[in-house]
C-alpha cells in the first residue's frame, strides 16, 4: 500500500488541477442554492466562527435533521462529516473478539475503523445478478453470531446503487436484534433513491442512521454530517466523541439553510442527475461496457469494463489525463475491483457530456497503458 504522503500528494494534485471534473467521489458539484451561500455569507459577516458551536450541534439543525428523516422521538448528533459519525459508532462498539458484518462491495472506511479497534470484518459478497446485487436476509443470518457488534448496511449501496425495501430492512433488523448487534444504516444516498426506509422506522431502539450533507447538498469540503438514533444511543456515542467543541459553525448554518429548501433543491438536482446518467449510460454501452444496475438509486453509476479490453485503472488514468476524475473498482472492493469503474452523476451537465464524449478515447488510450501510477 502506498504511504500517506503519496496519497496526499495525489489528491493535492487533483485539487490543484484547473477545471477538473470531479466525478469519482459521489460529491455534489451542481451550483449551490442561493439560500445556502447566503447563509454562509451571513455567518461569516456576523463572525460566528469566533465561537465554538454546541457540542451536539445547533438545536435547530438537530431538529431539522430528525424531521427530515421522518422518525419522531429520535435524537441527532451533528458530526464533522458522515465518516466521523461512522467512526464514532464503530469505535464505540467494536473491540477484539467482536465482528462487523457488511457487504462486499461496501464503503471501505468503517471496515478500517473496525479493524483498527481489533474487530474482525466479515464481508458478504453481493455482486450477483441472481440476488439483484443485494444482500439477502439468509446471507446475513448465516454471517451473524453472538460476536457481532455491528451490522453495517450502506443503503443505497455505494457503489452498486441498489436499495432495500422496507421488508428487507425489517428482516435485517430482526437478524441484528436476535444477536444483540447494532444495525448501522448508512443513509448517505437516501435522497437519490426512489423510496427509502430508514432502519429507525422499524427498529427505533436497535439501530442508528448515519447522514451526510456532502452528497445531496454539496458540502463535502465543509465536513458536516450526523448520526441519528434514540436519545439513549446518541448519549452513549456523544460521551465518547472527541468533537467536544462542536462541528463547524459555518457548515451548520449552510446545512440548516439546505434543509429549508431541500424539496425544491433536490427536484433540480435529481433532474440533472437523471439526465447525466442517461448520457453516460448510452456512451458506456457504445464502448462495450455493461451496467449491472441500470437504475441506480445513488448519484453514481457502476460500469463493468470486461468488454472494453482495458483495465479499470487504465481507464481512470486515461480520463485523469483529460481532466476527468472517475474511480476504479478496487477503491471499493478487492474481490470485485477488477470488474468496474464508478462514475458520479450529481455534477454539471457539461461534465457528464465531457465524459460521455471522451469515453471511447479513454478506453482506446487505456488499452495501451502499461504503467499506471498509484490510484486512490
Amino acid at each position: 500500500m502506498a504511504d500517506i504522503e503519496t496519497r496526499n500528494r495525489y489528491f493535492d494534485t487533483l485539487v490543484a488541477t484547473p477545471g477538473l471534473a470531479w466525478m469519482g467521489q459521489n460529491t455534489n458539484h451542481i451550483p449551490a442554492h442561493p439560500a445556502v451561500t447566503e447563509a454562509m455569507h451571513a455567518s461569516i459577516a456576523a463572525q460566528e466562527y469566533n465561537a465554538y458551536a454546541p457540542p451536539l450541534g445547533f438545536e435547530a439543525l438537530r431538529q431539522g435533521i430528525v424531521d427530515d428523516l421522518g422518525i419522531p422521538g429520535m435524537s441527532a448528533l451533528v458530526t464533522e462529516g458522515g465518516v466521523n459519525a461512522l467512526s464514532l459508532i464503530v469505535r464505540a462498539r467494536c473491540k477484539p473478539g467482536t465482528t462487523l458484518v457488511t457487504t462486499d462491495p461496501t464503503w471501505k472506511w468503517p471496515c478500517l475503523f473496525a479493524e483498527q479497534a481489533g474487530a474482525e470484518v466479515i464481508k458478504i459478497p453481493i455482486w450477483d445478478a441472481a440476488t439483484d446485487y443485494k444482500l439477502t436476509p439468509e446471507q446475513l443470518a448465516a454471517a451473524v453470531d453472538h460476536r457481532c457488534a455491528i451490522v453495517y448496511l450502506v443503503d443505497p449501496n455505494n457503489p452498486l446503487g441498489i436499495r432495500y425495501t422496507r421488508e428487507e430492512i425489517e428482516a435485517f433488523a430482526a437478524v441484528a436484534r436476535q444477536s444483540g448487534a447494532l444495525l448501522v444504516h448508512d443513509c448517505t444516498y437516501r435522497d437519490f433513491a426512489d423510496g427509502h426506509t430508514p432502519a429507525l422506522a422499524v427498529a427505533p431502539e436497535g439501530a442508528v442512521c448515519s447522514m451526510s450533507f456532502s452528497k445531496w447538498l454539496g458540502l463535502a469540503g465543509l465536513r458536516i454530517g450526523a448520526l441519528v438514533g434514540s436519545p439513549t444511543l446518541v448519549a452513549e456515542f456523544a460521551a465518547l466523541s472527541p468533537a467536544v467543541l462542536g462541528a463547524s459553525v459555518i457548515a451548520q448554518r449552510a446545512a440548516q439553510a439546505g434543509l429549508s429548501v431541500k424539496a425544491e433543491w433536490m427536484e433540480t438536482v435529481r433532474g440533472i442527475d437523471r439526465a447525466n446518467k442517461a448520457a453516460i449510460s448510452e456512451a458506456a454501452l457504445a464502448v462495450g461496457m455493461t451496467l449491472p444496475v441500470p437504475h441506480s438509486h445513488g448519484n453514481f453509476l457502476v460500469l463493468e469494463t470486461a468488454g472494453t479490453g482495458a483495465t479499470p485503472e487504465a481507464i481512470v488514468e486515461a480520463a485523469r489525463r483529460d481532466g476527468v476524475m472517475i474511480r476504479q473498482g478496487a477503491y471499493h472492493t478487492e474481490r470485485f475491483g477488477d470488474r468496474f469503474i464508478k462514475v458520479s452523476t450529481s455534477v454539471p451537465g457539461e461534465w457528464a457530456d465531457r465524459l460521455a464524449a471522451g469515453l471511447a478515447a479513454y478506453v482506446e488510450t487505456a488499452r495501451g497503458l502499461n504503467d499506471v501510477p498509484a490510484l486512490f
